[in-house]
């Protein structure tokens, strides 16, 4: 078995489907990665252990994932040496702007990058970006992505070009009268 690189843990299985997008990159990425639930309010222990231990289980990178207060990802930034990524859930009357007020506002010292409200997506090609910083192959596999995203970008503008804004929007099931 291939050892994980990246550890996703998360908050709550609730937070499961916004943290499958993270799951999915990493598979295009071919990064190999383990999930898992821990809460730094209702289970410390089992999140400072799993932070703990992230180093001699060989993680590169941690995405942490939580919403309403937010405190598993600085929790676990504060247990480990790894990269934290944090990713703010959209839940609670705040709909995770408090999650990610949380998580972006750490104290000096603790640092957790932080994408975007439910950004799981980025939050995995961010932790391809830096293990691909010293990984030759996962570099360029991030910069291969980046080509893909350019080339739909164009050929977008193309099509656009060519049905013009009233065509493209037909096409695109959304035009209206």
């Amino acid at each position: 078995m291939i050892k994980p690189l990246v550890g996703i843990v998360m908050g709550s299985d609730s937070d499961l489907p916004v943290m499958k997008e993270a799951v999915d990159m990493l598979e295009k990425f071919g990064l190999p990665y383990e999930v898992s639930i821990s809460s730094a309010h209702r289970a410390p222990e089992l999140t400072a252990e799993y932070a703990r231990s992230a180093v001699e289980r060989e993680l590169a990178v941690i995405i942490a994932a939580a919403g309403v207060a937010a405190h598993l990802p600085g929790v676990i930034a504060a247990q480990t040496p790894l990269p934290v990524i944090g990713v703010p859930i959209k839940s609670g009357p705040l709909s995770g702007v408090d999650a990610l007020y949380s998580m972006v506002q750490m104290p000096p010292g603790i640092p957790v990058a932080t994408v975007a409200i439910n950004g799981a997506r980025n939050a995995a090609i961010l932790a391809a970006q830096i293990i691909g910083a010293t990984n030759p192959e996962v570099r360029e596999k991030v910069l291969r992505y980046k080509e893909e995203l350019a080339r739909a970008v164009e050929e977008k503008a193309r099509r656009l070009q060519e049905l013009g804004v009233a065509g493209y929007l037909e096409q695109m099931g959304g035009a209206k009268g």
